[in-house]
């Protein structure tokens, strides 16, 4: 495994929060068998004891993931996120100008992979799936990446999940005609591919910036934030420079 540590985020005798960095699994799975490195088996060498994992995020998100160190807080922690006590902020790169804010009401059905869901109920309902999203900065960059338009833009948006559907936010955003930069599933490859070349990002611009829950021994109120990652301010920093 690699040597490099992990960013510790918050640590204390009950709890503790990592800044997942982009392409890590959270634990193996059978998906994806070729990986070898994993946020869980690294952050249980790191600090020298187990860590059970009571959420999860995509391999290609980065930002504020949550162990706990006692399977009782584990099962305390996963009855918060089961019951939505757990607020939930993203920021992300989108194609396209956002409005200012909006509401994205709508239901997902939901996504079951072929391996690992093989025994799971194929015909489920789509769910409910909503998610608020505001804009933080836009910018019009002096490219042609598709053949429709001289010039591209593209907005950074805060997003808050209400609820936790696999891979909402991507499909959410894609739903609204605003596809996630770096999304290979539900994006645009050709936004994709013109960000991994003019910006050397090839990642899915997709983070998880806080959680904020109750500490489920203490009752404190804690607020987890991981920073946003540099790579999501190059394009808008790229037009201040011109």
């Amino acid at each position: 495994m690699s040597e490099t540590k992990l960013d510790i985020i918050y640590h204390d005798d009950d709890l503790v929060a990592i800044n997942k960095p982009s392409g890590l699994l959270v634990h193996r799975s059978r998906i994806a068998a070729g990986a070898r490195e994993f946020a869980m088996q690294k952050l249980r060498d790191q600090l020298g004891q187990h860590v059970y994992p009571v959420h999860r995020l995509d391999r290609p998100t980065s930002g504020v993931l949550l162990f706990a160190l006692s399977s009782e807080v584990a099962r305390l922690l996963m009855e918060q996120f089961q019951q939505r006590q757990i607020d939930k902020v993203y920021h992300a790169v989108v194609r396209g100008y956002t409005q200012q804010q909006g509401i994205i009401n709508h239901a997902l059905k939901e996504q079951l992979d072929k391996i690992a869901d093989a025994k799971a109920q194929q015909d489920k309902a789509p769910q409910e799936a909503v998610t608020y999203y505001r804009t933080l900065a836009q910018v019009e960059l002096p490219f042609q990446v598709s053949k429709r338009h001289q010039t591209s833009r593209y907005s950074l948006v805060e997003l808050l999940p209400q609820h936790g559907r696999k891979h909402q936010l991507r499909r959410h955003m894609a739903h609204i005609s605003h596809p996630i930069v770096g999304d290979s599933n539900h994006g645009d490859g050709r936004h994709n591919r013109f960000f991994k070349q003019q910006f050397d990002c090839p990642r899915l611009l997709l983070h998880a910036s806080e959680l904020a829950l109750q500490h489920p021994l203490s009752g404190e109120q804690l607020r987890l934030h991981a920073p946003l990652p540099p790579e999501f301010k190059r394009a808008f920093l790229f037009r201040r420079a011109q």
